[in-house]
């Protein structure tokens, strides 16, 4: 779960110093809403939507244009990393960055086969994510 007072600043910008626009996968409403506090209270993100399930997430991509998705793995319908390929496969994909409680090898691999730019882990959230937006938007 992600403390909402906790704060790391995002100091990234994307082209035209506008906000990055993220869309929060995960079927958990607990974790979604204590991350959507956390990210609102960043620097130049924006947080333009949530979805509950791999279907949702697509449709929401689609929809919504974000920049980055952050996407849990186990959720109802389609898991994670199809719902990472769908996305993947669309043109001008926006980045995905899985968020699992788990971090082993073959699921590193496998999130890679999907077409993830990276994987963090849920209880390393907050630390790890600010760097991983800057790497892939090149800040």
């Amino acid at each position: 779960m992600v403390a909402a007072s906790q704060r790391w600043e995002i100091l990234c910008v994307m082209p035209g110093d506008r906000p990055i626009r993220v869309l929060l996968v995960d079927d958990s409403r607990a974790f979604l809403g204590g991350a959507s506090e956390w990210l609102a209270e960043q620097n130049n993100v924006e947080v333009v939507g949530t979805a509950e399930s791999g279907v949702e997430a697509v449709s929401a991509v689609d929809r919504l244009r974000p920049d980055l998705v952050l996407m849990d793995l186990v959720m109802p319908g389609i898991d994670g990393f199809a719902a990472t390929r769908a996305i993947k496969s669309m043109d001008n994909a926006p980045s995905v960055v899985i968020v699992t409680f788990q971090d082993t090898g073959s699921m590193r691999a496998e999130a890679a086969e999907a077409g993830a730019d990276e994987l963090i882990v849920k209880s390393d959230f907050v630390e790890a994510l600010a760097p991983v937006i800057a790497r892939l938007t090149g800040s």
